[in-house]
């Protein structure tokens, strides 16, 4: 599950040898990663998060001048006598692999006041177990560290220094598991020039689409009238992909279908004319030259090339003669619970006018939950409020599962700016996927309070750009292959 922010840019005493975080953390609960975790992050970024991330359990936080590493100040490790005690601290060391490719290790040094000699560095995870498969995997892929030229405690010993797993989880979680923005209004100044969207072959009018691997369990959700709410992330391949396909699936069925996408509704008659038009380069050229929102300087996923091979999946069914609309239900300004309820008065006026159509709607996971949201009792999600309105059609909400990939959205970055480009993704412990697994739809017993009655998982996320970007900002590179853990 991710969360959406929507920005409007015109309205704008344990003994010592137990070793813990200071926050007394559990152990990370992730598998032990078998490559690094490369950060689509720039460098100074990504460790000012881990700075900020170890500054808010109250430590000091120093930094080495030539190697930019972050240590932190010691902490005793349970109540020991004079003698025998035992000190921690954190070394945080940093690599840039890219411009926007970074690695952060995180490592807990521990200082032994008995020892008289450093025993073998050995990694290992962030408090014993038992395990020795679990210790001897972690050992063979984060082994031979070597801790040299760092920080020294007087009359203590270096015992050993080991990744600390449950905190690199934390910075995980911190640059990957962020909520992503929706940018309403903005400047639409972008010019059409020669348009080159990847994958794009203008072919003849009766072409079939390429409807892809099947979507298991998706044949229950697809039934005369029945509405299916699907939750981002637009700026993947991955999420149009499966859109396609179950508009094909919705087709054999011989049942009319409706794709409802997150443009802003005035750009409907726009997206009307290129659904009706030959889907050659002129057709897609002058929808963009009629809909600004392909246009806008910053774009978020809503407006990447994925959404456009949707558009002309759809165009092609509908050029073989299938019943096939294509919904801009969105709003161009409005916030808050007023863009939620006007997002939910489109959508109802179209199912008025097409009862038994079926109807695919994408948009922010905040707005098709057919429940609440826990941070404001009086915001009504834009799901709640067309379940609300339909309350004799079958209104289906699905949260998406994924595996660690990339996605093209915006976010804050550390400095609150708005930042659109490629970034990692990664899913919280119950939409995880396990890579190389199918796509399917898993419903669930019952929709819990977020409103969600299943989950679409869609394997490992690959980003979808823009189809049009400033010229003075260079197209970020994708995500390039995971960097093996050094031996």
């Amino acid at each position: 599950m991710r969360w959406h922010w929507t920005l409007g840019l015109l309205c704008m005493t344990g003994c010592a040898s137990v070793s813990r975080g200071l926050d007394g953390d559990p152990l990370d609960t992730e598998p032990i990663p078998k490559v690094e975790r490369i950060y689509l992050v720039p460098l100074d970024e990504a460790m000012l998060v881990a700075r900020r991330l170890l500054e808010e359990q109250r430590l000091d936080i120093f930094e080495n001048n030539t190697t930019h590493e972050l240590y932190s100040q010691s902490w005793e490790i349970g109540v020991n006598m004079r003698g025998n005690r035992t000190f921690e601290r954190y070394l945080v060391r940093p690599e840039e692999v890219g411009p926007r490719q970074s690695i952060v290790r995180i490592y807990r040094l521990q200082y032994r006041e008995a020892d008289d000699a450093v025993e073998e560095q050995v990694p290992e995870p962030g408090s014993q177990r038992a395990n020795d498969h679990y210790s001897n995997h972690f050992r063979e892929v984060f082994a031979h560290e070597k801790f040299e030229a760092v920080p020294q405690m007087e009359g203590f010993k270096l015992r050993r220094g080991f990744r600390d797993l449950p905190q690199e989880r934390k910075l995980l979680m911190r640059l990957e598991m962020v909520p992503s923005l929706e940018l309403v209004g903005g400047k639409a100044s972008i010019p059409v020039r020669d348009v080159k969207v990847t994958g794009w072959t203008p072919e003849t009018p009766d072409v079939a689409p390429r409807c892809g691997d099947p979507v298991e369990g998706v044949d229950a959700l697809i039934t005369p009238g029945g509405t299916v709410l699907v939750a981002d992330p637009m700026g993947t391949r991955e999420l149009p992909d499966a859109a396609a396909r179950m508009l094909c699936d919705a087709t054999t069925k011989k049942l009319p279908v409706a794709l409802a996408l997150s443009v802003p509704s005035v750009h409907q008659g726009a997206l009307d004319e290129y659904l009706n038009s030959a889907g050659e380069d002129a057709d897609l050229e002058r929808l963009l030259v009629l809909s600004d929102f392909f246009r806008r300087v910053d774009q978020d996923g809503r407006s990447s090339a994925g959404v456009i091979h949707l558009l002309e999946a759809a165009r092609r069914l509908r050029a073989q003669g299938h019943a096939v609309s294509v919904v801009a239900f969105d709003s161009k300004e409005a916030a808050g619970n007023a863009r939620e309820a006007e997002m939910a008065a489109n959508l109802t006026a179209f199912r008025k006018e097409h009862p038994d159509a079926w109807m695919l709607v994408l948009a922010g996971d905040v707005h098709v939950r057919t429940g609440g949201v826990n941070w404001d009792s009086k915001f009504e999600p834009m799901g709640h409020r067309l379940a609300a309105a339909l309350p004799g059609s079958q209104v289906r909400a699905l949260d998406v599962g994924f595996a660690r990939g990339a996605h093209y959205a915006c976010r804050f970055n550390v400095w609150q700016q708005v930042d659109c480009d490629v970034h990692g993704i990664n899913p919280a412990a119950e939409a995880r996927q396990e890579p190389n697994t199918p796509r399917k739809v898993a419903l669930f017993d019952e929709p819990g309070k977020t409103g969600f009655h299943g989950r679409l998982y869609l394997g490992t996320l690959s980003p979808s750009l823009p189809v049009l970007q400033r010229n003075t900002k260079p197209v970020a590179q994708q995500q390039g292959p995971e960097k093996p853990a050094e031996h």
